[in-house]
């Protein structure tokens, strides 16, 4: 693996004074204090500790926004008379977004600095949502959409993550507690907003336009906000302007160079477990409410935001008790997530060859925890791995392979007229047993360090 960045030193702060500087002054502060290059905070000026409030709003609101899609699956099959391996590949298409603006937007932050990269996210997913309300019937327009919900995702997936680290570094918090707030703005954002868009969808008005006109009033509320937060990172030569002029061949190449990418224990535990990320999120909330549809009464578009929710829901939860899991001494986080993985794939197949509610729910859930162990275990073996300088370009390939896990509900779909979604179920019960054993067998190799 050859992409990287070179992510910015974390500068330890001293805890908050009473008397604390306000936003204002401590953005004037950091605008003077601050270096071209690097880090912009003064360790005499540490920031208030509800600096990153802002761009967790911002990641909250953004993935709102990639995640309303995924409970209206059913809509879509239903209004529009998409096949379901259409609806799928619909929901994999802003996989397209994400990959590319995460492995270039990291980076790229480390040159130019957190908020402009940052910015331009809440207009991509505005314009992602305009596109998917206005054409329901034109997969192509719809796949567009996706594609600029997933650009704007990426981005707040790899700047927004290690923005607040910074921030909250910066503020004399514990730096290992960015990657658990950063990964709980971005489950939250995908709970609320399939919540709230399934809900519209089967009850309110204009059920193929009202989820989305929402977000894009949200997401203008969110991209003011982040405008005063201030900036954690400067740019390399002084100012964008003449960072974006001066940029040469050899730094951006530079930029896709991530040396942590080819560390040992990256690739022997976090690897193998970062598609199951997302591949069991998505089985859960997108296989699942289909196959239970007809089962679900007169209810079908509800029913499938509820296994969102309750996906999600199940992940935040276990997400709030990942530091109790997670651990430096070995690889315990990851192979407890891939058990509860494992597990959750059985009930999926039980599910799926019985058709029960209280199966498929079950199922949901236990895939849920899952999806919320193994990611906040990815992301603190990440941390842990890159240290402070690579932070940005190792967190964005993290991320860019554990969505490929979004592929498996196409995948599932293509394959089940041939052999069924029992046995594809089964199948993958099989193999995240066989990822299970290797992180066992890998559980204190390669470690890093002791940093926590």
């Amino acid at each position: 693996m050859t992409v990287s960045a070179h992510s910015n030193p974390l500068v330890e702060a001293p805890t908050p004074q009473p008397d604390a500087p306000t936003d204002a002054d401590t953005t004037e502060s950091t605008e003077s204090a601050a270096s071209p290059g690097s880090p912009s905070r003064s360790a005499e000026a540490p920031l208030p500790k509800r600096a990153w409030f802002p761009v967790a709003g911002a990641m909250i609101a953004v993935a709102w926004g990639g995640n309303e899609f995924t409970p209206l699956l059913v809509m879509y099959r239903e209004t529009s008379n998409f096949s379901q391996v259409t609806v799928n590949g619909l929901l994999a298409a802003y996989v397209v977004g994400i990959i590319p603006a995460l492995l270039i937007g990291g980076p790229l932050s480390d040159l130019l600095g957190r908020r402009p990269l940052l910015l331009p996210a809440a207009p991509l997913s505005l314009a992602g949502s305009f596109l998917l309300s206005i054409a329901p019937n034109e997969p192509l327009i719809i796949a567009l959409g996706r594609v600029l919900c997933g650009m704007a995702l990426g981005l707040v997936m790899a700047v927004g993550s290690t923005w607040i680290t910074e921030l909250i570094t910066s503020a004399g918090g514990d730096p290992a507690s960015g990657a658990r707030k950063a990964s709980l703005c971005l489950t939250a954002g995908f709970l609320v907003g399939a919540g709230i868009a399934s809900v519209l969808a089967q009850w309110g008005p204009w059920p193929t336009h009202t989820a989305y006109i929402l977000h894009m009033l949200l997401t203008l509320l969110t991209a003011a906000w982040i405008l005063h937060t201030p900036e954690t990172r400067q740019p390399s030569r002084g100012d964008v302007k003449t960072t974006i002029l001066e940029l040469r061949v050899r730094d951006m190449l530079e930029m896709l160079h991530i040396p942590a990418a080819a560390h040992k224990r990256f690739l022997r535990v976090v690897v193998p477990v970062a598609p199951w990320v997302f591949g069991c999120a998505g089985a859960a909330y997108a296989l699942l409410p289909q196959l239970l549809s007809e089962s679900a009464g007169n209810a079908p578009i509800a029913f499938s935001g509820l296994m969102t929710v309750i996906t999600l829901g199940c992940g935040v939860a276990v997400q709030m008790l990942g530091r109790l899991v997670d651990t430096h001494k070995s690889a315990r986080a990851s192979a407890l997530s891939m058990f509860v993985i494992t597990v959750g794939a059985i009930l999926g197949a039980f599910a799926a060859h019985s058709l029960s509610l209280p199966l498929g729910i079950a199922a949901a859930a236990t895939m849920g925890a899952g999806y919320g162990l193994a990611l906040v275990a990815g992301l603190s073996e990440v941390q842990r791995i890159a240290g402070e300088r690579e932070l940005a370009g190792l967190t964005a390939v993290y991320y860019s392979i554990s969505y490929t896990g979004f592929f498996i509900p196409m995948a599932f779909s293509a394959l089940a007229p041939y052999i069924g979604f029992t046995a594809l179920f089964s199948i993958g019960s099989f193999l995240a047993l066989v990822c299970l054993i290797n992180v066992i067998l890998a559980w204190r190799a390669h470690l890093p360090g002791t940093r926590r």
